[in-house]
């Protein structure tokens, strides 16, 4: 029986990594922040309200603004003008930069949390390219031990 001679495999050669493209992508870019947002005519006068009205300075004001009128309401003696004042003047007023204040608060966080996120991606997406060259790396080692088995069967049995 006559032994054909089989080719080393190359351990190497069975996978073979093709980094996805996003990875070229994600080097050009950024994470994404409110700040970064294309904003029109409307949009930099909303903002620039925005930024004025979601104080606590602006909802300070609009209080002392609501109360001047209280007095008014109270010697109506009118129940429906009383809860008009408190629905349309004070709650609305206060409560309206109030609620921006807090928009901004969570708004800013956010913008935080997707630079964490985006750093954490980066690091794992570093991690992984580390562990592929480790891969790549044992593989070289098999490879070499495969060829130095073959070698030494092939010399003990001649």
């Amino acid at each position: 029986m006559s032994e054909q001679a089989v080719p080393a495999p190359r351990y190497g050669r069975i996978f073979q990594h093709v980094p996805h493209p996003r990875i070229a992508e994600r080097k050009h870019e950024k994470p994404v922040l409110v700040e970064d947002q294309h904003l029109g005519l409307n949009g930099k006068v909303a903002l620039a309200v925005t930024a004025v009205v979601g104080t606590m300075w602006a909802a300070y004001i609009f209080a002392v603004v609501a109360f001047v009128s209280l007095p008014a309401a109270i010697s109506s003696g009118n129940l429906t003008v009383i809860i008009a004042w408190v629905s349309s003047n004070f709650l609305q007023l206060v409560l309206l930069p109030v609620i921006i204040v807090g928009q901004n608060i969570q708004g800013s966080a956010s913008d935080k949390r997707a630079v964490q996120t985006y750093k954490d991606a980066e690091a794992i997406l570093n991690e992984c390219l580390q562990l592929q060259a480790h891969l790549q790396a044992q593989d070289q080692v098999l490879d070499d031990l495969v060829a130095k088995m073959r070698t030494l069967s092939a010399g003990s049995s001649s």
